[in-house]
């Protein structure tokens, strides 16, 4: 997050990963520092009012509100909280011809910004004459309950309703009145998500196969727990991206780690990285300025589109590529943290208008997404001494509940993801209990390892490209899209059209493209 005179380059607020610091110089030389919650999905915090260009509605649809259950599954007398969800109707057929309708199961954040950001859907819209329906995710944007986001959030137990099951049962509860209100029990829904939204819409098709018939999770890392993949597949694969733009980048983020230790221990060392890194307060511990790196480069590994996008800054296409030939261009006379500085500067202020930057992005603690961290998404990652450009470091969940019971007095359950929605075998259980859901991931994206890459099925099917990142096929199409990204959103068309006249025929009706 950056602060500007302009107003307008506060884009967007995006997950923080929490560092543990060290106090003794030996044991902060050997393992430098320590990341103890996973990378977060790139979103928008609902507390933070959108800039300007991003209030303005990109897509056009009534904004409503519904009353939900606190708690789905117990009959205890709980408040109840409003729900608001994004209607479109304009191209809906009715439920006279069986028109579907595409739900967005929200994500983590205010649910305009995951609308306006998922074009695909809207653009698909006419060709289905389908509804759009964009439900907002439970104790984010403006679904908040208890009344205000101070409540909401107050303690372990005022927060205990922000699960994902009960998330998608806001979402079955929603469709399913919804439906029967308009007289349309027969349509069908088709789901869409992008990353933790992918992971509800795979999830919901599993889960509530009677209200969905099919669904698209994109950049959806449903395996991104437990021991089902590698710990250190994610930050091998941001290292990589580096990488393959450049040996000599890549080597100079490895290397900067321990310069970074060293001139913070020196006297007057942090005001020497305050100046460098242009911070508009006074650096603490470099801890913090490690944490603000770190998250420039999993977000550019993310979203390292092949066209300028604005998605979390304002960007130039495959922008890694960017930020690594500043790093390797800036003159030998300079330190290597300055040269840091400039290819990072890529990231945080590309459009040059940025003052200083300040490394706190949450400093209300408003954060929902470290309560799901902290309860049911433990998502255990590690970095390794060889492939990976970042400090080496090992999960240790020790260290991890410890915080989790320090910041919400709450014991993590590591297991019951996998528990209540599957993860271990995943092949053979989707196989044999699963149908009808799309897993498309690129490769770019750290997030892609804890995907599913290879069919499952003839009716669960891995769309893998070699140069996609972060939910690219959702994103709005647009003129410079790559041969490769048409090819892959007209296999997704293919799918879900396939989907529906499977439906239709069982319904004995026509469908008409």
């Amino acid at each position: 997050m950056a602060k500007s005179t302009h107003n307008s380059l506060l884009i967007t607020i995006f997950f923080v990963i929490t560092v543990i610091s060290i106090s003794s110089p030996f044991s902060f030389a050997s393992q430098p520092f320590k990341f103890t919650r996973a990378p977060r999905f790139p979103k928008k915090l609902s507390h933070q009012t959108p800039p300007l260009q991003q209030q303005q509605q990109q897509y056009r649809y009534d904004t409503r509100y519904f009353s939900q259950r606190l708690d789905h599954f117990s009959f205890a007398d709980h408040p109840s909280f409003s729900q608001r969800y994004l209607i479109n109707t304009e191209h809906w057929v009715g439920p006279n011809r069986l028109g579907p309708i595409f739900l967005y199961c929200g994500n983590e954040g205010d649910i305009e910004w995951f609308a306006d950001n998922t074009g695909f859907v809207w653009e698909l819209a006419p060709t289905f004459g389908a509804m759009v329906l964009f439900p907002e995710h439970r104790y984010y944007g403006e679904s908040v309950p208890y009344g205000s986001q101070e409540e909401a959030y107050k303690n372990a137990t005022t927060l205990s309703y922000l699960t994902a099951e009960q998330a998608l049962a806001d979402f079955a509860v929603l469709i399913t009145d919804l439906k029967r209100n308009l007289s349309a029990e027969a349509c069908p829904v088709v789901l869409f998500g992008g990353s933790y939204g992918g992971m509800l819409a795979a999830w919901m098709r599993l889960k509530y196969p009677h209200i969905a018939i099919g669904a698209l999770a994109s950049s959806a890392p449903i395996l991104q727990f437990e021991d089902i993949v590698p710990q250190e597949t994610f930050y091998n694969i941001v290292s990589n991206d580096f990488k393959r733009e450049s040996t000599s980048c890549f080597n100079a983020i490895k290397e900067s780690w321990g310069e970074l230790i060293s001139v913070g221990l020196k006297e007057n060392g942090l005001i020497e990285l305050t100046k460098t890194f242009r911070l508009c307060g006074v650096l603490k511990k470099t801890d913090d300025l490690a944490d603000w790196l770190d998250s420039a480069y999993s977000y550019l590994a993310m979203v390292d589109y092949p066209y300028p996008s604005e998605f979390m800054m304002p960007l130039p296409g495959y922008p890694i590529r960017e930020v690594c030939k500043k790093i390797d261009s800036g003159p030998e006379s300079i330190s290597i943290l300055e040269r840091i500085f400039q290819g990072v500067s890529v990231y945080y202020n590309y459009t040059g208008k940025v003052d200083c930057f300040e490394l706190d992005d949450d400093p209300h603690g408003l954060d929902g997404w470290n309560w799901q961290a902290c309860t049911e998404m433990v998502m255990p990652m590690s970095s390794d001494r060889d492939a990976s450009m970042f400090p080496t470091y090992d999960y240790n969940y020790s260290s991890f509940e410890e915080e989790c019971w320090r910041d919400f007095k709450v014991i993590p359950r590591p297991q019951w993801i996998t528990t209540q929605f599957g993860g271990h075998d995943i092949k053979s259980v989707l196989k044999l209990f699963g149908s009808n859901i799309i897993f498309s991931n690129g490769l770019l994206d750290p997030w892609s390892g804890g995907s599913v890459l290879q069919n499952v099925s003839e009716t669960i099917v891995a769309l893998v490209t070699e140069e996609g990142a972060h939910h690219i096929d959702l994103r709005p199409s647009t003129s410079e899209d790559p041969d490769w990204l048409k090819e892959q959103r007209a296999t997704e068309i293919k799918l879900i059209e396939g989907w529906l006249n499977s439906y239709y025929q069982r319904k004995k009706a026509t469908f008409n493209m």
